[in-house]
């Protein structure tokens, strides 16, 4: 591993690469801020270690360096966002910005994002409802690797889940893949030669495997319950492909190439809620603070501690934005290579 790097200093660098590759200002700003929301708060498969990849997809065509976002109000709370290709952060921020506006109107804000990409770590767009906020609720879809309960190839997404909810403090944020583990994750525990943990990923023929640089395919979340899962994939696949008329997991092209001059037609869904067009804002802030406070006082395991979802993010950041961001060793080799070739200062 390498010695932590500030994060001002990781953001001014990734930034500094995605300008360097052509992409406008928006996109390497709005991508920017997704891949860091992700390495700040331990959502390291989601992170900067994407830099590469998304450097990749700009060079190569598959991603449009300077989209031309177009949003259309299809009813009083609902819309479209036709991406145009866009690197998916920057849809994905463009869509949720427009989903709180529409709530602060009629109380509800939906919105289908059309001709989009990977967008990283969904809590990223949520998080920013809850700034404004608003509850919301984000999902995408994404190319085949997690098989079904009980089957034996890939069908679902990753198909992550993103809920936020805004409180006094940090927002109760729950950001989810659908899958056991994210496929990032693999490639993560690939880099830094961790076994997988039990249940989680399959060869490919369908058998549980440990080894990161075998597995084939996801399991579905819930192990021997992992119907539950494959539900919860399907969800997203309602809400980013078939609502918005975009491409089903199976039909999109997988995000590790070998083409990278394709656009993926990939949908994502960002749902925005005002809380005072319910309860009432005061009510509903009593409510999430009143559960937090019981949620965080009922007692523990032996050895164990209680948690709200994002705790564990709060407490990762606090420490990173103070000690720095640790790189994985390919991460690290990747960013000396796109500093030698782009002509960027290094960060390492």
């Amino acid at each position: 591993m390498t010695k932590p790097v500030q994060a001002n200093d990781l953001a001014t660098f990734c930034r500094g690469v995605l300008t360097g590759v052509g992409a406008d200002t928006e996109t390497a700003r709005d991508c920017t801020r997704s891949m860091m929301h992700g390495s700040i708060h331990g959502v390291d498969s989601h992170g900067v270690r994407l830099l590469g990849h998304y450097a990749k997809a700009l060079q190569g065509g598959r991603l449009n360096k300077a989209p031309r976002l177009q949003f259309t109000r299809t009813r009083a709370g609902s819309g479209m966002l036709h991406g145009d290709n866009a690197q998916g952060a920057r849809a994905t921020y463009a869509a949720i910005d427009h989903a709180c506006d529409l709530a602060a109107e009629a109380g509800v804000g939906a919105v289908g994002i059309t001709d989009s990409s990977h967008f990283g770590p969904a809590g990223a767009y949520a998080m920013r409802a809850a700034q404004r906020g608003m509850l919301a609720l984000v999902t995408c879809n994404s190319d085949s690797f997690v098989r079904l309960h009980d089957g034996a190839e890939r069908f679902h997404g990753t198909n992550p889940l993103s809920i936020a909810c805004p409180t006094l403090g940090n927002p109760w944020l729950l950001d989810m893949a659908t899958s056991a583990v994210p496929y990032n994750r693999v490639e993560l525990y690939r880099s830094t030669g961790t076994p997988l943990p039990e249940g989680v990923a399959s060869n490919s023929a369908g058998a549980d495997t440990t080894d990161p640089h075998v597995a084939d395919m996801l399991a579905p979340l819930g192990s021997m319950f992992g119907f539950k899962g494959a539900g919860l994939g399907g969800v997203a696949e309602l809400f980013s492909a078939v609502l918005t008329g975009m491409k089903l997991s199976p039909d999109i092209a997988a995000m590790g190439g070998p083409d990278f001059s394709t656009p993926r037609g990939m949908g994502a869904f960002a749902i925005a809620l005002d809380p005072g067009a319910f309860a009432g804002a005061e009510i509903v802030q009593a409510g999430v603070t009143r559960y937090l406070e019981l949620l965080r006082a009922s007692p523990s395991r032996p050895g164990r501690k209680v948690m709200a979802p994002g705790d564990r993010e709060w407490a990762v950041a606090l420490e990173r934005r103070e000690n720095g961001i640790v790189l994985d060793p390919l991460t690290a080799a990747s960013f000396t290579e796109l500093a030698r070739t782009l002509g960027v200062d290094p960060v390492i």
